[in-house]
Parts: structure tokens; sequence; C-alpha cells
């Protein structure tokens, strides 16, 4: 059993009989009253966010999980196929487990936790960027430069990114999977 204070950003814990990855929280200590912490649970089986807040102290069920490095084959409908890059075994996992399945193209590398108990995948770590080609944009206005303009450019996963006006077809672009924002053009 784990406490509050042990609470991290990626931790996997048993709560409401379901297992959720914490991925926000916050310890807070008001100048009155007791320490608490405010939390972010997303749960491994659906991928639904939730808020929860704990006690100070509150003692959670910890889930041991096991990191394994996958890369990813190909989709098929809302399955993702991945090969673990060790042994070469396979597995799928619903659409509904990554954080940002729009951005994973294939042959990328990833990380699937792993429950220890179970030998159940839980959920899948993406890279922090990846770099994808631009496939198609509109054309940019001349003039319209001054401000910080964006417009719609889809990348060759079919992911829609807002792009500076600049960015052109063919051009490669990095591009946060957390936040599935725009990061900088790649020169090659």
């Amino acid at each position: 059993m784990a406490s509050t204070s042990d609470i991290k950003n990626g931790l996997c814990i048993k709560y409401n009989n379901d297992i959720y990855k914490i991925i926000e929280f916050l310890h807070v200590k008001p100048g009155k009253g007791p320490a608490f912490v405010r939390t972010k649970l997303k749960s491994l089986s659906n991928g639904k966010v939730l808020d929860n807040t704990f006690s100070a102290g509150h003692k959670i069920e910890e889930v041991r999980v096991e990191n394994h490095k996958f890369q990813f084959l190909y989709p098929e409908g809302d399955e993702f196929h991945f090969m673990n890059v060790e042994s070469f075994e396979q597995i799928s996992l619903n659409k509904n487990v990554l954080d940002s399945p729009d951005l994973l193209k294939e042959g990328e590398s990833v990380m699937i936790a792993i429950n220890t108990e179970t030998d159940l995948p839980l959920s899948v770590d993406m890279p922090a960027s990846v770099v994808l080609e631009v496939t198609y944009a509109e054309p940019g206005v001349k003039g319209n430069t001054a401000t910080n303009a964006t417009k719609s450019a889809t990348v060759e996963t079919g992911a829609t990114v807002n792009v500076p006006l600049f960015i052109n077809e063919g051009d490669k672009i990095k591009i946060d999977t957390t936040s599935g924002n725009y990061m900088e053009r790649v020169k090659e």
C-alpha cells in the first residue's frame, strides 16, 4: 500500500474497482484545514478522465507495472497492433487506451506498461514528440504574417494540426504528442 505522498505522474493505482493512471497531480496545503492531493486519473479500461481529491495520508493501492518497448505495426479498425522489440510477441490494443492515436505512425516505438499480476497491457506512453510529413496544407495568404496566424494542415497519419502560414505540403513538422500542437519545422 502506498500513500498520497508517493503519488507521481504515470503511477498506476486501483480505485473504484478499476485501474487508473495518474496523469496530473497537485499537493495542496491550505492555510486552514488538512492538506490534500488533487489528481486527474485516466481509466486504463475505457480512457475516461476524472478529477479526484485524496486527503493527505490516504492509502492508495498501487498496481505493479513493467514497461516494455514495442513497435507500432498497423491499425485495424479500432484495434492498434504492436510488436515487442525483444520477444517479437504481438499484441493489439483498443484505440481508447492510446493518448493520441492519430499521431501514431507505423514503425514508431512506444513504451507499453504491462500489469505484472495479470500480464495485461495497461497504457501506451508515446514519445514526447513525433516528426510527420504534411500531406495537405492550404497556401498561406501573402502579407498575413504580422500576427501569429495559423492554418489547418493534415499530416501523413490523417491528423489535423494547426500550423504557421509558412508550412507547405511536403514539409516535415515536429508535433508535441501530449497536446497535439505544432512545435517546429524539421529540416533534413
